[in-house]
């Protein structure tokens, strides 16, 4: 018999009830150091003092109106995505995935209105992760994503990671866009280097195509910028973002240019809960405490902690693991032992970690983790490693 929740999920036997800061407590009350942050969500922790005032504050105030009116927190959060941004306009979503499909929609729109519909193919790449919306999982490709779901939404070119002449070729009369994610995080956490982004950005320029960043995962600050594209000193025309701009609420964005925009005119794209005034709210908080001066160098200062400690733990163990890599707090431990099985011993030794592709486990902590929560991490992890020494014998 099929469970009341849609089985599509395989979940770890756990049940968190609380959260504090960068920890987790189990039904049983163990208490799990989480470096998963709900999948690089909980930017600022768990029961953020902030996020918490935020939220009890405008639900006591207002909860939902629609888009049909004016809502205050969702104009005072485009203004201040809008100022610490390349962007000129903001649309408010609820996921990663709504943003994936008005990104799109935006680009196509784009040449529809300037007198060349026929370009509509977006070219995306090997390894990416937009999102399991019929648009998501067709620019993503990959089979795993895409199995069972035919016929898929055309006009998608998939290139592999870092092949430039394909790249090149791959651009004709019909292309509309590149899609990229600075730093692919279901893909295995694989940056994309700085000149190859900048790369990109020229690219685009001289074919007259537009550049969409996904930066779902790998914005708000989880890369020491608030956004990752920052670190190459280029910007895109359309921007995806969510995770970590909520803090843990529901809430997504498409940044985009004046120019890139232009076409999504009023009835031409919509949202019943997007840009609600509960999301905002906590968005707001969320972005106040991203742009202090003070919290970005603090977060380039803990990652560098980090990622010094995580070398000196891959060393510790060569059976078990192979490198360090990513960026900021996104960073993934690529493993030679099955990463499946280093999670499940991190649950043993109660530490939290992300699977991901290229045999990888993420390490994406809340922005907000102490040097203590560091220290107290590579214990964990030396604890799961070494029980992944005694099973190889």
């Amino acid at each position: 018999m099929i469970p009341s929740v849609l089985p599509t999920y395989n979940r770890a036997p756990l049940t968190f009830v609380k959260g504090e800061g960068s920890w987790l407590i189990e039904a049983d009350g163990r208490r799990f150091l989480d470096l998963g942050a709900g999948i690089a969500v909980n930017a600022l922790g768990h029961a953020h003092p902030d996020l918490v005032a935020a939220l009890t504050e405008q639900a006591g105030a207002l909860w939902h109106t629609s888009n049909l009116y004016q809502i205050p927190k969702q104009q005072e959060l485009a203004d201040k995505l809008v100022a610490h941004s390349f962007a000129d306009t903001v649309f408010f979503t609820n996921s990663g995935t709504e943003s994936c499909e008005l990104a799109i929609k935006m680009a196509r729109k784009h040449f529809y209105d300037a007198g060349q519909p026929e370009r509509t193919d977006i070219i995306a790449f090997e390894g990416s992760f937009h999102g399991r919306s019929s648009a998501g999982i067709a620019a993503a490709g990959s089979e795993k994503m895409t199995k069972g779901f035919g016929p898929l939404l055309p006009g998608f070119k998939h290139l592999a990671w870092g092949d430039h002449e394909a790249l090149h070729a791959a651009i004709d009369e019909r292309t509309a866009a590149i899609l990229i994610e600075p730093v692919q995080g279901e893909g295995g956490i694989r940056p994309l280097p700085d000149h190859c982004l900048k790369g990109l950005r020229a690219l685009c320029d001289d074919k007259g195509i537009l550049l969409i960043l996904d930066e779902v995962q790998c914005g708000m600050g989880r890369t020491g910028r608030l956004f990752a594209h920052e670190w190459a000193g280029v910007t895109p025309d359309i921007m995806m973002v969510a995770k970590g701009i909520g803090g843990g609420f529901p809430l997504g964005a498409v940044l985009a240019t004046e120019a890139a925009a232009a076409g999504m005119t009023a009835g031409t794209h919509g949202s019943t809960y997007g840009g609600n005034p509960l999301g905002c709210a906590v968005g707001s908080a969320v972005m106040d405490h991203m742009t202090d001066p003070d919290f970005l160098p603090e977060v380039n200062r803990k990652a560098s902690l980090l990622r010094q400690k995580l070398e000196g733990l891959v060393a510790a163990h060569p059976q078990v693991f192979e490198e360090v890599r990513g960026s900021g707090l996104m960073l993934g431990l690529k493993c030679k032992a099955l990463n499946a099985d280093v999670v499940n011993a991190g649950y043993r030794a109660l530490v939290l970690a992300v699977p991901a592709a290229d045999n990888v486990i993420r390490l994406l902590p809340p922005l907000t983790l102490s040097e203590e929560d560091i220290a107290e991490a590579i214990v964990r992890l030396d604890k799961a490693a070494t029980q992944i020494e005694q099973t190889l014998g």
